[in-house]
């Protein structure tokens, strides 16, 4: 009876704790993001401040939830100091309670947090993201994605043969190109020719490139008006692959993942938020081991800002190495479940390390 008192009040100081600070954070990062539509309502003569606002709001939530691990560690630190300042969990300590059962309410909630961000507050916010987008692209008049350093590319395959499209940008949900680079090869993998052309248009069957210039070994280049690049892509598999893994809900992205598969497409980056949303609940377990590894000293025994400076660098350690996994498993350097698993597997191990190393029963 005792020890189901105590988890209950433990767990609902925990969350009560966590929604605080979640919810801080959602109003900040809203207000944040407001502020900054604001400033570049002048680039958007069809938004009003209500449309401004609103789009702010759909967008907070996937921005939310890439803090959330943060959130974790920050409310079970918050909350176990605060336990600890009042004596609480002193006085729990000396009636024999161990840390370990204590901190099973905090870590089961985290993983209970963990699972339904996963499954209902990814969907939603993916949801929400979406509808932002495609608000912003009404008010805007148009929609434009600038690729990263090195362009936009595409691999696709069709009756012809392998392709590979390199655009600077593009607009209409991928279905238009902007400075196209086409690498053409053979059934059997030969190169055949580079084609160069200021714009593309997608059509169902074909790429239509526009003012090309094809170079083909052993030839002269030539300059072609309307140059046809088969594809076996159609109109949904195109937008898909422009469309960022963010705004994809998680009960989608397994079947988003085989279209892009069976299209030819790279579809690295949906089976690694795939992994990483299945992997969350052991990340944000992972934040709770790290958080009271520097939150359950004595008050009196000093040193409070250290302990609290500790954890935050502790947590941001993780989340770089979260972070250059996630980078690796994008590159293809590692596989998407290993960067996913590996960085919330070995931050659950140290932390459980140090709480063996520092605490007893």
């Amino acid at each position: 009876m005792f020890m189901t008192t105590l988890s209950r009040y433990i767990g609902s100081r925990f969350l009560t704790t966590v929604l605080a600070v979640f919810g801080s954070i959602f109003a900040l990062i809203m207000i944040l993001d407001f502020v900054e539509m604001l400033r570049k309502s002048a680039d958007l003569p069809g938004g009003t401040t209500l449309m401004l606002a609103f789009v702010s709001f759909l967008r907070t939530p996937s921005i939310a939830e890439k803090v959330l691990p943060f959130v974790m560690l920050g409310a079970t630190m918050i909350a176990l100091v605060n336990l600890t300042r009042r004596l609480e969990l002193v006085v729990a300590r000396a009636a024999g309670v161990s840390v370990w059962q204590f901190l099973t309410p905090v870590i089961v909630l985290a993983v209970l947090i963990g699972i339904l961000s996963t499954i209902l507050y990814n969907p939603l916010s993916a949801a929400m993201k979406l509808r932002a987008d495609r608000i912003e692209t009404k008010i805007a008049g148009r929609t434009l994605r600038t690729g990263a350093e090195g362009g936009i590319w595409i691999r696709q395959r069709s009756i012809d043969g392998q392709s590979i499209l390199r655009a600077e940008s593009t607009s209409d949900a991928g279905t238009n190109l902007a400075a196209v680079t086409a690498f053409v090869y053979d059934r059997d993998g030969h190169f055949l020719e580079r084609v160069e052309a200021p714009r593309g248009k997608f059509t169902p069957g074909a790429w239509e490139l526009y003012g090309s210039r094809v170079n083909s070994p052993g030839e002269n280049p030539r300059e072609v008006e309307t140059y046809l690049l088969a594809t076996n892509l159609t109109t949904e598999q195109v937008t898909q692959s422009f469309i960022a893994p963010d705004s994809v809900p998680f009960w989608t992205l397994p079947s988003v993942i085989a279209r892009s598969q069976a299209a030819g497409l790279d579809a690295n980056k949906y089976r690694l938020k795939y992994q990483e949303l299945l992997s969350r609940p052991l990340l944000l377990a992972a934040m709770v081991f790290i958080a009271a590894s520097f939150s359950l000293r004595f008050f009196r025994s000093g040193g409070i800002a250290r302990m609290v400076s500790g954890g935050v660098a502790a947590g941001f350690v993780l989340y770089v190495a979260t972070k250059v996994a996630s980078d690796l498993g994008s590159a293809g350097l590692l596989s998407a479940p290993v960067a996913a698993w590996s960085p919330a597997f070995i931050g659950s191990m140290l932390g459980v390390l140090v709480l063996l190393h520092l605490e007893d029963g």
